[in-house]
């Protein structure tokens, strides 16, 4: 069986770390903290959610059903 029944489900591990790296960013914006360490981190961890859905959906899509 697969680990995700269909391959658009492959979006949610993404959307995972999209998820997070809006709170990484929401939550210093609101309390008026401002530095570039903050963007950097958002940044990447927006990219990442980006390549783990790609990933899994590359996966998920090239393995073979059992």
């Amino acid at each position: 069986m697969h680990p995700l029944r269909h391959p658009r489900n492959a979006a949610m591990v993404g959307i995972i770390f999209i998820i997070i790296g809006a709170i990484y960013w929401t939550v210093p914006y609101l309390e008026g903290i401002t530095t570039d360490d903050i963007a950097a981190g958002t940044t990447m961890l927006v990219f990442l959610g980006v390549a783990m859905a790609i990933m899994a959906y590359v996966l998920v899509a090239g393995s073979t059903e059992e």
